[in-house]
C-alpha cells in the first residue's frame, strides 16, 4: 500500500524545474554516451561521466552514476560490476546517471551498441519500446503494481526477460527520499505525472546481454 507521503513533494518544489532538470540531464547523458568508444574501462567511463556533468552544471548527484559494459549490463544498480571490463569493439552498454539541477533530481538512462551487432542493436531498441508502451499504459491510469505487470508481460511477449529487481522509483526536489516513496513496481495507486521513473532492464534469454532505459513519466 503507497505511504501517506509517498507523493508530496518539498517547498521548493516546481514542476517546470523538473522538467528542465530532466532536459538538461538526457543532454548531458547524448554527450557521455559520445565518448565512450572501444577500448575505454567502466572505472574511466564514471570519471568521463564525472568530468562532464560537471561542465554541464550539475549541482551534485544525487544517485552515482552507473555505466555497464558487456555482460555487467545484466547487472542491477547496487550489483558490483565483474572488475576490468573493458569495450569491446562490437559491445554493448549503458549509462544511468542521477545528477541535480536546480535542486531538483534528474534520472535518465539509455542503452548504446558499438558495432554492428544485430542482437545487441535488438536489446537496445527492446528497452525503449517496452519503456514506450509501459508509459502509454500508465496514461490509461493504472497503479505501479498493474504497470509492472504489463510491461513483464510484454517483455515476455518481446522475446526478453524482465528484470524484476529493478522496479522504478520517485524523484523530486532534493532530496525526494525524505517522503519514502518505495519502488514504483510496488505503489498501489496511480502514480502522478511529473514524479516517477519507470525503469526497464532486460535480459536476452540466453546470451549475456542486457539493456536499460530509464526517463521520467509525464502527462
Amino acid at each position: 500500500m503507497p505511504t501517506a507521503t509517498a507523493q508530496h513533494t518539498g517547498k521548493g518544489f516546481a514542476a517546470e524545474r523538473m522538467l528542465h532538470a530532466r532536459e538538461r540531464s538526457w543532454v548531458a547523458l547524448r554527450d557521455i554516451a559520445s565518448r565512450i568508444v572501444p577500448g575505454m574501462a567502466e572505472p574511466e567511463a564514471i570519471a568521463l561521466a564525472g568530468e562532464r556533468l560537471a561542465a554541464a552544471g550539475m549541482q551534485r548527484i544525487w544517485h552515482p552514476s552507473i555505466i555497464r559494459f558487456g555482460a555487467n549490463t545484466l547487472k542491477t544498480f547496487r550489483q558490483k560490476s565483474a572488475p576490468d571490463t573493458v569495450l569491446a569493439a562490437n559491445d554493448i552498454f549503458f549509462v544511468d546517471l542521477g545528477p541535480v539541477f536546480d535542486g531538483h533530481e534528474g534520472d535518465v538512462g539509455d542503452t548504446f551498441v558499438v558495432g554492428d551487432d544485430a542482437t545487441m542493436h535488438a536489446c537496445a531498441e527492446a528497452s525503449r519500446e517496452l519503456f514506450r508502451r509501459g508509459a502509454a499504459r500508465w496514461h490509461e491510469g493504472v497503479t505501479g503494481v498493474a504497470l509492472y505487470d504489463y510491461v513483464s508481460a510484454e517483455a515476455e511477449a518481446l522475446g526478453w526477460r524482465l528484470n524484476h529487481a529493478t522496479k522504478g522509483h520517485r524523484v523530486g526536489d532534493y532530496p525526494h527520499a525524505v517522503h519514502k516513496a518505495g519502488n514504483l513496481g510496488d505503489f498501489d495507486a496511480a502514480p502522478v505525472p511529473g514524479l516517477w521513473i519507470l525503469e526497464i532492464q532486460i535480459a536476452h534469454p540466453t546470451l549475456p546481454i542486457g539493456a536499460f532505459y530509464e526517463d521520467l513519466l509525464m502527462a
